[in-house]
């Protein structure tokens, strides 16, 4: 659904994109610190307890995803190598948001179920993304599904800082809520987008024709 909204954005970083190539950067330069940049804030702020610094900071590096993109095809730097890179580090930075969150509620956050939860939404994330690679290696096409990576890090990232912030104006800290609901309904949905990949992947296979003696 929101990535109806990603040529909106990389029209925005595209001069920054042009100034990067300019000065000589490679597109998976930018991957690569998109990536550091994204599991830093995660791994070092949300265990603290500082969950809307965690988000800025990824907000911040999460961009370079379309950063890096702009400048391939600008620069004609496409390549199996960078769109490879590309996938692979994505799925360490899903990691890490998600592992932030959990070991919040085992430190400062206090609670254990809301860990599960948390490294449960990390676990179907990655099965989410693994069905579609797998299907398309064999293949067969496996997109759908109603949790796309998009919305699951645009929902965790914007209800993570609006709870914390309203916290900070003193609304009170049962505000907090809101992120493990958030994380309740990405693992509902979640599971449901798994099981919609592996339907669409059976249907397919089964029309395939039958191998060759």
């Amino acid at each position: 659904m929101l990535e109806r909204f990603r040529q909106f954005w990389t029209n925005v970083w595209a001069p920054l994109g042009d100034l990067l190539l300019r000065m000589g950067v490679s597109p998976n330069a930018v991957t690569l610190v998109g990536t550091l940049g994204v599991c830093a804030g995660a791994l070092v702020c949300f265990p603290q307890g500082w969950l809307l610094a965690g988000v800025l900071v990824i907000t911040a590096f999460v961009f370079s995803d379309m950063i890096d993109g702009y400048m391939a095809r600008t620069s004609g730097q496409l390549s199996p190598f960078g769109a490879f890179l590309d996938s692979t580090l994505d799925r360490l930075g899903d990691a890490a948001i998600f592992g932030g969150l959990a070991l919040y509620y085992i430190g400062p956050g206090d609670s254990e179920w809301r860990a599960a939860l948390a490294i449960y939404c990390l676990t179907m994330g990655s099965v989410t993304s693994y069905a579609r690679a797998r299907a398309e290696s064999l293949g067969m096409q496996a997109k759908v599904g109603i949790a796309e990576r998009s919305d699951r890090l645009v929902s965790i990232l914007f209800m993570t800082g609006l709870a914390d912030l309203l916290r900070h104006l003193g609304v009170g800290d049962g505000v907090l809520w809101l992120i493990p609901i958030t994380l309740g309904v990405l693992a509902v949905a979640s599971t449901i987008t798994v099981v919609q990949r592996i339907l669409v992947v059976r249907r397919q296979s089964l029309a395939l024709p039958p191998p060759a003696e």
